[in-house]
Protein backbone atom coordinates (compact mmCIF):
# COMPACT_ATOMS: atom_id res chain seq x y z
CA UNK A 1 0.00 0.00 0.00
CA UNK A 2 2.79 2.40 0.98
CA UNK A 3 4.78 1.58 -2.15
CA UNK A 4 1.75 2.19 -4.37
CA UNK A 5 1.04 5.48 -2.60
CA UNK A 6 4.66 6.65 -2.97
CA UNK A 7 4.69 5.63 -6.64
CA UNK A 8 1.46 7.54 -7.25
CA UNK A 9 2.86 10.64 -5.53
CA UNK A 10 6.09 10.41 -7.52
CA UNK A 11 4.18 9.99 -10.78
CA UNK A 12 1.98 12.95 -9.87
CA UNK A 13 5.00 15.16 -9.12
CA UNK A 14 6.67 14.13 -12.38
CA UNK A 15 3.47 14.90 -14.33
CA UNK A 16 3.13 18.28 -12.59
CA UNK A 17 6.77 19.11 -13.34
CA UNK A 18 6.36 18.19 -17.00
CA UNK A 19 3.23 20.35 -17.25
CA UNK A 20 5.09 23.29 -15.73
CA UNK A 21 7.97 22.81 -18.16
CA UNK A 22 5.55 22.79 -21.10
CA UNK A 23 3.67 25.87 -19.86
CA UNK A 24 6.85 27.85 -19.14
CA UNK A 25 8.30 26.81 -22.50
CA UNK A 26 5.22 28.11 -24.29
CA UNK A 27 5.29 31.38 -22.31
CA UNK A 28 9.00 31.87 -23.00
CA UNK A 29 8.43 31.21 -26.71
CA UNK A 30 5.56 33.72 -26.88
CA UNK A 31 7.61 36.29 -24.96
CA UNK A 32 10.54 35.88 -27.36
CA UNK A 33 8.17 36.07 -30.32
CA UNK A 34 6.67 39.34 -29.07
CA UNK A 35 10.01 40.93 -28.23
CA UNK A 36 11.77 39.73 -31.37
CA UNK A 37 10.17 42.33 -33.63
CA UNK A 38 11.07 45.14 -31.23
CA UNK A 39 14.62 43.83 -31.14
CA UNK A 40 14.70 43.66 -34.93
CA UNK A 41 13.46 47.25 -35.18
CA UNK A 42 16.20 48.43 -32.81
CA UNK A 43 18.82 46.50 -34.80
CA UNK A 44 17.60 48.00 -38.07
CA UNK A 45 17.78 51.49 -36.57
CA UNK A 46 21.53 50.93 -36.10
CA UNK A 47 22.11 49.99 -39.75
CA UNK A 48 22.70 52.19 -42.74
CA UNK A 49 20.57 52.17 -45.87
CA UNK A 50 23.22 50.14 -47.73
CA UNK A 51 23.43 47.60 -44.90
CA UNK A 52 19.65 47.20 -44.82
CA UNK A 53 19.66 46.53 -48.55
CA UNK A 54 21.92 43.52 -48.01
CA UNK A 55 19.23 41.67 -46.06
CA UNK A 56 18.45 40.36 -42.58
CA UNK A 57 20.81 40.75 -39.60
CA UNK A 58 20.65 40.15 -35.84
CA UNK A 59 23.87 42.02 -35.08
CA UNK A 60 23.74 45.78 -34.32
CA UNK A 61 25.81 48.08 -36.51
CA UNK A 62 27.41 51.46 -35.85
CA UNK A 63 24.96 53.89 -37.51
CA UNK A 64 22.56 54.44 -34.60
CA UNK A 65 23.61 58.00 -33.76
CA UNK A 66 23.93 58.94 -37.42
CA UNK A 67 20.38 57.70 -38.09
CA UNK A 68 19.18 59.52 -34.98
CA UNK A 69 20.70 62.83 -36.07
CA UNK A 70 19.35 62.42 -39.61
CA UNK A 71 15.85 61.59 -38.37
CA UNK A 72 15.81 64.30 -35.73
CA UNK A 73 16.99 67.00 -38.15
CA UNK A 74 14.93 65.87 -41.14
CA UNK A 75 13.37 68.92 -42.81
CA UNK A 76 10.48 67.10 -44.49
CA UNK A 77 9.21 65.38 -41.32
CA UNK A 78 9.64 67.39 -38.12
CA UNK A 79 9.70 64.47 -35.69
CA UNK A 80 10.52 66.57 -32.56
CA UNK A 81 7.46 68.73 -33.22
CA UNK A 82 5.35 65.68 -33.94
CA UNK A 83 6.42 64.01 -30.69
CA UNK A 84 5.62 67.18 -28.76
CA UNK A 85 2.19 67.40 -30.41
CA UNK A 86 1.45 63.75 -29.68
CA UNK A 87 2.64 64.13 -26.10
CA UNK A 88 0.34 67.10 -25.50
CA UNK A 89 -2.69 65.29 -26.93
CA UNK A 90 -1.97 61.86 -25.41
CA UNK A 91 -1.07 63.10 -21.93
CA UNK A 92 -4.04 65.48 -21.73
CA UNK A 93 -6.41 62.79 -22.99
CA UNK A 94 -5.06 60.22 -20.55
CA UNK A 95 -5.50 62.55 -17.57
CA UNK A 96 -9.05 63.69 -18.30
CA UNK A 97 -10.16 60.23 -19.42
CA UNK A 98 -9.04 58.50 -16.23
CA UNK A 99 -10.20 61.29 -13.90
CA UNK A 100 -13.68 61.84 -15.30
CA UNK A 101 -14.30 58.15 -15.92
CA UNK A 102 -13.37 57.46 -12.29
CA UNK A 103 -15.62 60.32 -11.19
CA UNK A 104 -18.54 58.93 -13.21
CA UNK A 105 -17.92 55.43 -11.87
CA UNK A 106 -17.83 56.84 -8.33
CA UNK A 107 -21.21 58.49 -8.87
CA UNK A 108 -22.79 55.29 -10.14
CA UNK A 109 -21.14 53.15 -7.47
CA UNK A 110 -21.67 55.36 -4.41
CA UNK A 111 -25.16 56.77 -5.01
CA UNK A 112 -28.57 55.17 -5.25
CA UNK A 113 -30.79 57.17 -7.56
CA UNK A 114 -33.71 56.59 -9.85
CA UNK A 115 -32.61 55.37 -13.25
CA UNK A 116 -29.24 54.10 -12.02
CA UNK A 117 -29.55 50.81 -13.93
CA UNK A 118 -30.67 52.65 -17.06
CA UNK A 119 -27.65 54.98 -16.90
CA UNK A 120 -25.29 52.04 -16.56
CA UNK A 121 -26.99 50.16 -19.43
CA UNK A 122 -26.96 53.27 -21.62
CA UNK A 123 -23.23 53.80 -21.10
CA UNK A 124 -22.55 50.16 -21.88
CA UNK A 125 -24.61 50.44 -25.06
CA UNK A 126 -22.53 53.42 -26.19
CA UNK A 127 -19.42 51.30 -25.68
CA UNK A 128 -20.60 49.03 -28.50
CA UNK A 129 -20.70 51.85 -31.08
CA UNK A 130 -17.47 52.08 -33.15
CA UNK A 131 -15.85 55.51 -33.37
CA UNK A 132 -15.82 55.29 -37.18
CA UNK A 133 -19.64 55.36 -37.25
CA UNK A 134 -19.81 58.90 -35.86
CA UNK A 135 -16.56 60.17 -37.41
CA UNK A 136 -18.19 61.89 -40.40
CA UNK A 137 -20.78 63.69 -38.28
CA UNK A 138 -18.10 64.65 -35.77
CA UNK A 139 -15.89 66.06 -38.52
CA UNK A 140 -18.77 68.08 -40.00
CA UNK A 141 -19.63 69.48 -36.57
CA UNK A 142 -16.02 70.50 -35.94
CA UNK A 143 -15.92 72.06 -39.40
CA UNK A 144 -18.99 74.19 -38.62
CA UNK A 145 -17.53 75.20 -35.25
CA UNK A 146 -14.24 76.13 -36.95
CA UNK A 147 -12.36 73.74 -34.66
CA UNK A 148 -10.27 71.92 -37.24
CA UNK A 149 -6.50 72.24 -36.74
CA UNK A 150 -7.15 72.31 -33.01
CA UNK A 151 -6.30 69.81 -30.28
CA UNK A 152 -9.53 70.47 -28.38
CA UNK A 153 -11.61 67.98 -30.43
CA UNK A 154 -8.91 65.36 -29.83
CA UNK A 155 -8.75 65.88 -26.07
CA UNK A 156 -12.17 66.90 -24.74
CA UNK A 157 -14.14 63.86 -26.07
CA UNK A 158 -11.90 61.74 -23.86
CA UNK A 159 -14.14 62.76 -20.94
CA UNK A 160 -16.70 60.24 -22.21
CA UNK A 161 -14.92 56.87 -22.21
CA UNK A 162 -17.39 54.01 -21.55
CA UNK A 163 -14.70 51.30 -21.48
CA UNK A 164 -12.68 53.14 -18.84
CA UNK A 165 -15.85 53.87 -16.86
CA UNK A 166 -16.78 50.18 -16.85
CA UNK A 167 -13.33 49.13 -15.63
CA UNK A 168 -13.33 51.78 -12.90
CA UNK A 169 -16.78 50.77 -11.67
CA UNK A 170 -15.81 47.10 -11.50
CA UNK A 171 -12.62 48.00 -9.67
CA UNK A 172 -14.44 50.19 -7.16
CA UNK A 173 -16.85 47.38 -6.40
CA UNK A 174 -13.80 45.27 -5.49
CA UNK A 175 -11.77 47.69 -3.37
CA UNK A 176 -14.01 50.59 -2.33
CA UNK A 177 -16.47 49.82 0.51
CA UNK A 178 -19.37 52.23 0.81
CA UNK A 179 -18.71 52.41 4.57
CA UNK A 180 -15.55 54.41 3.85
CA UNK A 181 -17.57 56.99 1.92
CA UNK A 182 -20.24 57.16 4.63
CA UNK A 183 -17.57 57.66 7.29
CA UNK A 184 -16.07 60.54 5.30
CA UNK A 185 -19.51 62.16 5.04
CA UNK A 186 -20.05 61.81 8.78
CA UNK A 187 -16.72 63.58 9.34
CA UNK A 188 -17.97 66.48 7.22
CA UNK A 189 -16.04 65.79 4.04
CA UNK A 190 -17.61 67.09 0.84
CA UNK A 191 -18.25 64.78 -2.09
CA UNK A 192 -15.47 66.12 -4.30
CA UNK A 193 -13.06 66.21 -1.39
CA UNK A 194 -13.95 62.60 -0.57
CA UNK A 195 -13.36 61.60 -4.16
CA UNK A 196 -10.08 63.47 -4.57
CA UNK A 197 -8.47 62.69 -1.21
CA UNK A 198 -9.91 59.27 -0.31
CA UNK A 199 -11.22 57.48 -3.39
CA UNK A 200 -8.45 58.34 -5.86
CA UNK A 201 -5.61 57.06 -3.61
CA UNK A 202 -7.53 53.82 -3.06
CA UNK A 203 -7.90 53.18 -6.79
CA UNK A 204 -4.40 54.32 -7.77
CA UNK A 205 -3.49 50.99 -9.47
CA UNK A 206 -6.62 51.18 -11.63
CA UNK A 207 -5.80 54.77 -12.53
CA UNK A 208 -2.31 53.71 -13.61
CA UNK A 209 -3.73 50.92 -15.78
CA UNK A 210 -6.20 53.14 -17.56
CA UNK A 211 -3.73 56.01 -17.76
CA UNK A 212 -1.29 54.00 -19.83
CA UNK A 213 -4.03 52.40 -21.96
CA UNK A 214 -5.54 55.82 -22.69
CA UNK A 215 -2.10 57.29 -23.35
CA UNK A 216 -1.16 54.53 -25.79
CA UNK A 217 -4.55 54.67 -27.53
CA UNK A 218 -4.33 58.43 -27.99
CA UNK A 219 -0.65 58.34 -29.01
CA UNK A 220 -1.38 55.74 -31.71
CA UNK A 221 -4.60 57.38 -32.86
CA UNK A 222 -4.37 58.18 -36.56
CA UNK A 223 -7.93 58.25 -37.88
CA UNK A 224 -9.46 61.30 -36.13
CA UNK A 225 -6.29 63.47 -36.10
CA UNK A 226 -5.83 62.79 -39.82
CA UNK A 227 -9.35 64.14 -40.43
CA UNK A 228 -8.92 67.29 -38.34
CA UNK A 229 -5.26 68.27 -38.67
CA UNK A 230 -3.70 69.42 -41.93
CA UNK A 231 -1.20 72.02 -40.73
CA UNK A 232 2.35 70.66 -40.75
CA UNK A 233 3.26 72.10 -37.34
CA UNK A 234 0.21 70.49 -35.68
CA UNK A 235 0.45 66.96 -37.03
CA UNK A 236 1.01 64.10 -34.61
CA UNK A 237 3.50 61.24 -34.91
CA UNK A 238 1.13 58.67 -36.54
CA UNK A 239 0.31 61.16 -39.31
CA UNK A 240 3.99 61.83 -39.92
CA UNK A 241 4.79 58.12 -40.02
CA UNK A 242 1.94 57.61 -42.50
CA UNK A 243 3.53 60.25 -44.74
CA UNK A 244 6.47 57.89 -45.22
CA UNK A 245 4.22 55.71 -47.40
CA UNK A 246 4.27 58.36 -50.11
CA UNK A 247 8.05 58.62 -50.04
CA UNK A 248 10.22 57.29 -52.84
CA UNK A 249 11.93 54.40 -51.08
CA UNK A 250 14.54 54.09 -53.82
CA UNK A 251 15.86 57.49 -52.69
CA UNK A 252 14.91 57.28 -49.04
CA UNK A 253 17.21 56.34 -46.17
CA UNK A 254 15.64 53.22 -44.63
CA UNK A 255 17.88 53.48 -41.58
CA UNK A 256 16.27 56.83 -40.92
CA UNK A 257 12.81 55.30 -41.41
CA UNK A 258 13.46 52.68 -38.73
CA UNK A 259 14.74 55.43 -36.44
CA UNK A 260 11.51 57.35 -37.04
CA UNK A 261 9.50 54.30 -35.98
CA UNK A 262 11.70 53.73 -32.92
CA UNK A 263 11.27 57.33 -31.80
CA UNK A 264 7.52 57.04 -32.36
CA UNK A 265 7.10 54.13 -29.93
CA UNK A 266 9.78 55.19 -27.43
CA UNK A 267 7.46 57.35 -25.24
CA UNK A 268 4.98 54.47 -25.04
CA UNK A 269 7.70 52.08 -23.92
CA UNK A 270 8.96 54.56 -21.30
CA UNK A 271 5.43 55.10 -19.97
CA UNK A 272 4.87 51.37 -19.66
CA UNK A 273 8.20 50.84 -17.86
CA UNK A 274 7.41 53.61 -15.36
CA UNK A 275 3.88 52.36 -14.62
CA UNK A 276 4.43 48.61 -15.07
CA UNK A 277 4.28 47.78 -11.35
CA UNK A 278 1.06 49.71 -10.90
CA UNK A 279 -0.40 48.06 -14.00
CA UNK A 280 0.24 44.57 -12.60
CA UNK A 281 -1.27 45.57 -9.25
CA UNK A 282 -4.30 47.07 -10.96
CA UNK A 283 -4.97 44.03 -13.11
CA UNK A 284 -4.56 41.52 -10.28
CA UNK A 285 -6.41 43.52 -7.61
CA UNK A 286 -9.27 44.35 -9.96
CA UNK A 287 -9.83 40.67 -10.67
CA UNK A 288 -10.38 39.76 -7.00
CA UNK A 289 -13.73 40.55 -5.44
CA UNK A 290 -13.25 42.02 -1.97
Amino acid sequence: MMKNSNSANTAGKIKLTLMRIVVYSILIFLCILCLFFFYLMIINSTRSNAQLATGFSLVPQGNFFKNFVNAWNDSSINIPRGMLNSLIVALSTAVITTYFSALTAFGVHAYDFKGKKFVFTFIMAIMMIPAQVSALGFYQMMLKLNMTNSYIPLIVPGIAAPVVFFYMKQYMESVLPLDVIDAARVDGSGEFRTFNTIVLPMIKPALAVQMIFSFVSSWNNYFIPALLLDKADMKTVPIMIAQLRSADYSKFDMGKVYMFILLAILPVMITYIILSKSIIKGVTAGSVKG
